[in-house]
């Protein structure tokens, strides 16, 4: 795609990088609350991205919530103003927070400043992609099963005087009290490198 890399150089371009990420993020937020159940799965549709089946949100009110999200992520993005995106799974009757998916955002501040592009291939980077989402489809074989209603929040940490949009609002951190952590892969563009774990609640039994 011309708007995110040139094919001649194989160089990723400022706005391409921020479109990769937040595109990622979509995907992943999707699969995330596909494969934990946060939402009847006939909610979803399969679509074909990343060479893997993935599943997408059907339902118009989450379609047009995450697409408002992504849309000022990606601007955030092209500002290098994206610390970390975190998907909050949480229990509807007690709020008490039961998964925490972190997506550490590291901006290379010179291409920003610059508004230079970096020489990597849009397939290696779908490559690394591909890798991370297989990984979160196969979180159901590790992560503790999800017996009451759970919601979701999204969390973006960016700084102190980013202008923030209306609508939103400022949240604590939500982390889990005692937790397990188990880190995924990582990619990146040479622009935006981005680092995925989740954290869930451990058992009482465990020490």
């Amino acid at each position: 795609m011309p708007t995110r890399v040139d094919t001649k150089s194989n160089t990723i371009t400022l706005k391409g990088s921020a479109q990769i990420v937040s595109e990622f993020f979509g995907y992943s937020i999707n699969s995330i609350l596909y494969q934990r159940g946060i939402y009847d799965p006939d909610l979803f549709n399969p679509v074909q991205k990343y060479k893997l089946r993935m599943m997408v949100t059907k339902d118009e009110g989450l379609s047009e919530y995450l697409n408002n999200v992504l849309g000022q992520l990606t601007n955030w993005l092209e500002k290098g103003m994206v610390k970390k995106l975190v998907v909050v799974i949480a229990s509807v009757d007690s709020e008490e927070t039961l998964e925490r998916w972190v997506f550490d955002v590291d901006t290379s501040q010179d291409c920003v400043r610059e508004g230079k592009g970096a020489q990597k291939s849009e397939k290696a980077v779908m490559k690394e992609i591909q890798a991370i989402i297989r990984q979160i489809t196969s979180s159901v074989t590790f992560l503790p099963l999800l017996e009451d209603p759970c919601t979701f929040d999204l969390l973006i940490y960016t700084p102190n005087d980013c202008q923030i949009p209306e609508k939103w609002e400022e949240s604590d951190p939500k982390y889990i009290a005692k937790s397990n952590e188990v880190r995924l892969r990582s990619f990146t563009t040479k622009i935006h490198k981005v680092e995925t774990s989740v954290a869930y609640k451990a058992d009482d039994d465990d020490d």
